[in-house]
């Protein structure tokens, strides 16, 4: 087992001292810089208990740390992601209601949706109705004035394109957003919720079935099966309670700037790196 381990800084000029303390720790019997921001601590030795103090110590020096075997990119076959707060840096459904003045509502509900608190589709049913009249041309300024990519989101998803894996975008936001990920970003697969819009008004409600947490495994299982591989082949990105379900049937979990209790169940905690840190894992 390895310990890899990156920052947004110089990891082995600006904490050298932390490294080498993890290190020891851990009996590592090699030190190797991946490149400036990450290293990989190799055949390490460590019990629950020596891991816990080295994730604590590492998140304390925002560090992000990753247990686990060596392991190759073309292992894997298919990258999944959450949109919301995943690969984008928004919810576009607060920034939505942020057009009707009703955003610190819209973003209690979303909040404890996505800590686990309120079941994901009473919540979106919720919000969605608070939105009802608003102009659809709002949308397209959430798009145009709002919307970010997440950090290193587009060289990630540009790496793992040129191995060869099939990319697929799965959010319980919004199929105008998905729609224009797609396009953007040359994904292969997208599933997302649809907006009812009549007379070029919201009508503050979703059209057909609710991408919620068993949706959103379904579509990975789905796509899956039409790859003609495993779910353990499947890296599947998330960062709320919605996610959960879909992360525990991949091969390798990330969790992404994600709530505790989804930090807690994933293979990897992306707390301060961009989404390309998986990239140092292989």
């Amino acid at each position: 087992m390895n310990l890899t381990i990156q920052g947004l800084h110089a990891v082995l000029t600006e904490q050298a001292a932390t490294i080498q303390s993890i290190a020891q720790m851990s009996g590592a019997e090699k030190i190797l810089e991946i490149n400036p921001n990450a290293v990989r601590l190799e055949n390490v030795q460590c019990d629950a208990d020596i891991l816990q103090a080295i994730q604590k110590l590492c998140f304390s020096a925002q560090l992000d740390v990753y247990h686990g075997p060596a392991q190759q990119l073309s292992e894997f076959k298919l990258v999944a992601m959450d949109m919301d707060s995943t690969l984008i840096t928004i919810e576009c459904i607060d920034e939505i209601a942020d057009m009707q003045g009703l955003k610190p509502q819209v973003a209690e509900i979303t909040e404890a949706a996505m800590r686990g608190e309120i079941e994901f589709q009473e919540s979106l049913i919720r919000r969605v109705g608070l939105l009802k009249g608003l102009e659809a041309s709002a949308l397209q300024r959430v798009y145009d004035q709002r919307l970010q990519l997440s950090l290193g989101a587009e060289y990630m998803l540009q790496q793992v394109q040129q191995a060869g894996l099939k990319t697929l975008l799965v959010s319980g936001g919004f199929t105008f957003f998905t729609d224009r990920m797609k396009s953007r970003l040359n994904l292969d697969y997208t599933h997302a919720n649809v907006l009812e819009i009549i007379d070029d008004k919201l009508t503050g409600k979703v059209v057909g079935t609710i991408v919620n947490a068993d949706e959103k495994k379904r579509t990975v299982e789905k796509i899956c099966t039409e790859l003609g591989i495993s779910t353990q082949q499947a890296i599947v990105m998330g960062d709320g309670a919605n996610d959960l379900k879909m992360m525990g049937i991949a091969g390798l979990s990330v969790a992404f700037r994600a709530k505790p209790v989804v930090r807690a169940q994933a293979n990897v905690a992306l707390n301060f790196v961009g989404l390309d840190g998986i990239l140092n894992l292989f």
